[in-house]
């Protein structure tokens, strides 16, 4: 079995349509695929509607959080999606995305930047975010890709037009995920090239209260990154996961880039009690 555990649609900032989306896992041979849009459930119906014969759908989100000052991201599996405190969480989120790139909007434009809220708000046909202002910072040629902003003289955490957002309290998000049936897997935590990362005593505190897995395999992990934290989850007790972290032509990665192995699937399956795995 080949088992992708995050990819993002339309619904939040993937550039493939979640019909689109589930298509491609399929055609790309991959029998497991998890649609893991940030904060937002809303591309659910549309995969599920759409799925080919002999593609699974693991219905997620990929929660934001914070722990200890620093910005992480929480990967809900299997939850149910009207369990009324998640869901008036993640309303909380997905709402505060707006001013949020509002704020970012006006200080780069303060900045010179050639970019109006128009069009990043054009570009983001679900959840808006960073990456759809990228995205008109490099139409406008300001940059030369996405990747170019998310650093501290732009829009990257800390930047010269940072501007934060509401994130849920780490510990939180894994109660609620737990409290609504769905497993908590934290998601790319030593992605070092994407800003500061908690250190893995936090991991450890986390896994305390709870925490079913970790993502090791992702391509912001290196290999000297993938063995530590393959050590740390054998020795937390962790499922390790892999996954592509798909947003279709936004990030140079294909769907099943990297994968989760047949057994840890396995056993996020019979953890969640909240949803189970849809097929066509």
């Amino acid at each position: 079995m080949r088992i992708d555990l995050h990819a993002h649609s339309t619904a939040s900032d993937g550039t493939d349509t979640p019909d689109e989306l589930v298509a491609k896992a399929s055609a790309a041979g991959l029998d497991v695929v998890a649609l893991t849009d940030h904060d937002t459930v809303a591309g659910h119906a549309a995969a599920a509607a759409a799925l080919p014969p002999g593609l699974t759908l693991v219905t997620g989100a990929e929660i934001s959080c914070r722990l200890d000052g620093v910005s992480l991201h929480m990967l809900g599996y299997l939850f149910d999606p009207d369990e009324p405190e998640l869901a008036r969480e993640r309303d909380l989120l997905r709402d505060d995305r707006v001013p949020r790139a509002r704020g970012i909007v006006t200080k780069l434009q303060e900045r010179g930047v050639p970019i109006t809220w128009e069009r990043v708000r054009a570009l983001a046909q679900g959840a808006v975010g960073r990456p759809h202002i990228a995205a008109a910072m490099v139409e406008a040629g300001v940059i030369p890709d996405i990747s170019a902003a998310f650093t501290a003289e732009w829009i990257g955490d800390g930047g010269r037009a940072y501007v934060g957002k509401h994130e849920l309290d780490a510990f939180t998000a894994v109660r609620l995920l737990h409290n609504a049936g769905g497993v908590a897997v934290f998601a790319h935590p030593l992605a070092l090239q994407r800003g500061r990362c908690v250190p893995e005593s936090a991991i450890a505190r986390l896994a305390e209260a709870g925490l079913d897995g970790v993502e090791v395999d992702h391509m912001d992990h290196d290999a000297e990154v993938r063995a530590r934290l393959r050590s740390l989850a054998a020795e937390l007790s962790l499922l390790p996961t892999g996954s592509s972290d798909y947003h279709g032509s936004r990030k140079e990665c294909g769907l099943g880039e990297n994968t989760t192995s047949p057994e840890v699937y396995a056993e996020i399956v019979t953890r969640a009690k909240g949803a189970r795995p849809l097929t066509a």
